[in-house]
Order: C-alpha cells, then structure tokens, then sequence
C-alpha cells in the first residue's frame, strides 16, 4: 500500500536533507545518539531479563518495572555518551584544525565522566566489561610495538587459571568485595547447589516452592 503524496513528500524532503554534505557532523550526532540508545537497550534487555527472572524475588509487575528500569538507563547513558564523545571529537578537530590521536581520550574521559560518574550497578558492570579489553588490548599493543615481548607460548592456560584461582578465592572469602551480579551467579552455582530437599528443588527447581 502507497504512502499518502504528504507523506511521500515529506520523506523525500528528509531524504534529500540527509544527503547534504553540509549537516553531516550535526546528523552524524544524531545518528551516534540513536545507535547509542539502539544497541544499549539490546545489550541490557536480554541480561536484565534473565538476572532478574533468575536471581530477583517479586511479583511479574515488579520484575517488569526492574528489566525496564536497567534497560532505560543503560541505553540513555550509552546514548548521551556517544553524542557527548563525538561532538567533543569534532570541537576538538575543529579548533585546532587536524585530528590528534590524543582527542579521542579527552573526549570519552569528559563523555565518562559527565555520564557514567555515578557508582550504580549498570555503570560499574559497563566498567569492568571495558577494564579488562582495554588491559588485553594495551598488553597487545605493547607486544606490538615492542615494548613488551611477544610471549612464547600461549599465556592463556596459565592466564584463566589464575583468574578463576582470584574471583573463587574472593567470593569465598572476601564476597562483598565482588559485584553485587557476580555475587549472585556464583551463590547460584556454588552454594544453592549444596541444597535441596526432594526431586523438585534437585532437578527441577534450584529452590523449593513456598507452599500456598
């Protein structure tokens, strides 16, 4: 079915804006706002709706108000985040007339911290999924650019064990010190697995029912 001749116009409109060199660096803005928005809500969506269903207690309303909650502030932060980055990318561009490698840093230093300052579950996760790419990807440059050796065996093995060795070591001992998710995998795993008492908390449920 043919869109309306108003509605034809107005997309033709919009597109013939959209190809115009002119307003690239402002729509380039936009469009980083809307992928921001786009892929926070579809990395948050799935993991808060399975930690919630797994791990949190409550009726279906409140669980729904948590998944959407998390969803939303994951997917505005990424958003406001990329369109802060890139406009401060450009400005800085802009004034001193090339691009540095130095403004990409300045800008999601300033992005990082107007955005994610606030200590909250969401920030912290995001927090530590870049920490540890980031310290694969600098061991990785310094290899590259000589600075650090290239290993002669595969560092892997040696590199997993010892991080299983710390995060059970921690959770066993030190648990509080661990983030308030992994907390509740690893009860989840380690210690939920401990108890049970018929064929229905064993197999089927990990706990048992409250009776009605």
């Amino acid at each position: 079915m043919a869109a309306p001749p108003p509605i034809r116009a107005l997309l033709l409109a919009v597109n013939e804006l959209l190809r115009k060199r002119r307003y690239h660096t402002t729509l380039a803005l936009l469009k980083g706002f809307r992928n921001g928005a786009v892929y926070g809500a579809k990395i948050r969506a799935p993991h808060a709706l399975v930690m919630t269903f797994l791990f949190h207690s409550g009726s279906l309303q409140e669980k729904l108000r948590a998944i959407l909650q998390a969803t939303y502030t994951h997917s505005s932060c990424l958003a406001c985040f990329v369109f802060i980055y890139k406009g401060l990318c450009t400005l800085q561009s802009h004034v001193q007339g090339k691009t540095y490698q130095v403004h990409s840093f300045l800008a999601a230093f300033i992005g990082s911290f107007l955005v994610f300052r606030k200590d909250n579950n969401i920030n912290n996760q995001i927090c530590m999924y870049l920490l540890s790419r980031v310290l694969f990807g600098l061991c990785r440059l310094g290899v590259k650019k000589g600075y650090l050796p290239e290993p002669k065996w595969n560092p892997n093995p040696l590199l997993s064990a010892t991080v299983w060795g710390l995060v059970l070591w921690l959770f066993e001992y030190h648990r509080t010190t661990l983030q308030p998710s992994l907390q509740s995998s690893m009860t989840y795993l380690y210690e939920d697995s401990n108890v049970w008492h018929d064929i229905s908390d064993f197999l089927i449920y990990n706990k048992c029912r409250p009776s009605k």
